[in-house]
């Protein structure tokens, strides 16, 4: 039955995402209502729990085990912009035996080994099946209690959450012993409108939001993080690429070239973390820029972006809020820890989280710290959650399944490891990508690479 279904969305605190969330959760209630059922459950994440943690799900599980564990059949998980046919789903868990152990979902799969999942199933990476989560997924409520008792003589490890949907997979699959996903055709990613989707109990809708106008290029500043021993190199990818998108760039060196042209910071080069450069390029940024500029963007020198794209997206954000964007991580998130924008993905900020970070005296530990999670800590301290788009990347298009990358018009991808960058940015990145002419993409074909 409806009521015995608790729907939980993967909702954000942000005022646009938490406006979606609730326009699901609505969209569900009056289906229920449609269908003169009882109402189920619908919950979102971000009001759940005020715990840092809430959105890796697992630290939830012993609270969805006492409060829903004695009267209800499933947890239905599923993104603010995941379309639910409310009858479709009721007869595809029908299908389940809500007594057994279940963990269902449109099963995703890697076909390389990759960094993002720990070089997990090397052998064979493609026998290891995980949810999309834009398709929906969901647990009987006998693997819900399991978990919980589980979680509760074995808590969490504190370390990192890179790939969620990979990582709850892997908890609960425990080596083996407990359950693989179990695919369900009826859990789609197709578009709403398409033919696929009429067998489909979810679609998934989002490619690219917008908002109105995309902001104006003069509204986006672009920090570049570089160093003097790849002004050689990834600069002219850079040059050849995305630089003509952005019409206010600066790029931040060890050493003050002309010829790209460079600033040099005053800050020295480290081998690892860049804590000092970025929190130096956050000042500047304040005090050297159009207080008119509303949005700065800082990436590495490898990073590949498409600023036609993002400027799309920022039309769906108010730059009056502190707003801190990327693709978001996790460090220890099963004891308290804090969350934050992965760097090489590019890491968005409105000029008020600016001034909001660097007037609360929160700073660098050192020099050389990871400024990724530096922030984190500092954004956390100051109660600003983070904003997660995944449409930001931090590895390259062969780190991630071919079917998670095709409901998505992705916005940033990192590194030049063993790829040829320029080729990577055109083909996934470049503004005629997504313009056709009859009928047919211009740039390369995605399955080459």
């Amino acid at each position: 039955e409806l009521k015995g279904i608790v729907f939980v969305i993967q909702s954000q605190s942000n005022s646009f995402h938490s406006k979606r969330a609730e326009d699901l959760k609505r969209d569900i209630l009056k289906q229920a209502v449609d269908l003169g059922k009882e109402l189920p459950t619908v919950l979102l994440i971000h009001q759940i729990n005020r715990h840092e943690g809430a959105w890796t799900i697992l630290p939830l599980m012993r609270d969805f085990s006492v409060t829903y564990g004695g009267n209800s059949s499933w947890i239905f998980f599923c993104e603010e912009d995941t379309r639910i046919q409310v009858v479709k789903l009721l007869e595809a868990l029908r299908r389940f035996d809500k007594s057994k152990e279940w963990f269902l979902g449109k099963a995703l799969y890697d076909e390389e080994s990759t960094i993002i999942h720990h070089y997990a199933f090397a052998e064979n990476p493609t026998v290891f099946k995980f949810p999309d989560f834009a398709a929906g997924w969901a647990l009987s409520i006998p693997l819900v209690n399991k978990l919980a008792k589980k979680l509760k003589s074995e808590p969490l490890k504190s370390d990192f959450t890179i790939d969620l949907k990979h990582e709850i997979a892997l908890y609960i699959w425990q080596k083996g012993e407990g359950p693989h996903l179990t695919p369900v055709p009826e859990f789609c990613t197709d578009d709403v409108n398409s033919y696929k989707a009429d067998h489909c109990a979810t679609t998934f809708s989002n490619f690219l939001p917008l908002c109105g106008e995309p902001v104006n290029k003069e509204d986006v500043f672009v920090a570049v993080k570089t160093c003097r021993k790849f002004h050689g190199d990834r600069i002219p990818v850079v040059k050849q690429t995305w630089e003509r998108e952005a019409a206010l760039i600066e790029y931040y060196s060890d050493y003050a070239d002309v010829s790209i042209p460079t600033v040099d910071l005053g800050v020295p080069n480290t081998d690892r973390g860049h804590c000092g450069k970025t929190f130096a390029i956050l000042e500047r940024f304040l005090n050297h820029t159009s207080p008119r500029t509303p949005w700065l963007v800082v990436v590495d020198d490898d990073t590949l972006i498409s600023i036609f794209r993002l400027r799309k997206l920022l039309s769906c954000y108010d730059p009056n809020e502190p707003v801190f964007l990327g693709e978001r991580y996790g460090y220890g998130l099963g004891t308290g820890g804090y969350s934050y924008i992965t760097g090489g993905g590019g890491m968005v900020f409105s000029r008020t989280a600016v001034q909001k970070l660097l007037a609360s005296k929160c700073r660098c530990y050192s020099m050389d710290a990871p400024d990724d999670m530096v922030l984190g800590m500092c954004f956390s301290g100051l109660g600003i959650p983070i904003t997660h788009s995944p449409l930001f990347h931090q590895a390259r298009p062969m780190d991630y399944p071919k079917d998670y990358l095709s409901h998505q018009i992705p916005v940033s991808f990192h590194k030049h490891w063993n790829i040829d960058p320029v080729k990577v940015y055109f083909t996934w990145l470049a503004p005629n990508t997504e313009e056709s002419h009859n009928g047919k993409h211009v740039g390369y074909n995605r399955e080459d690479l």
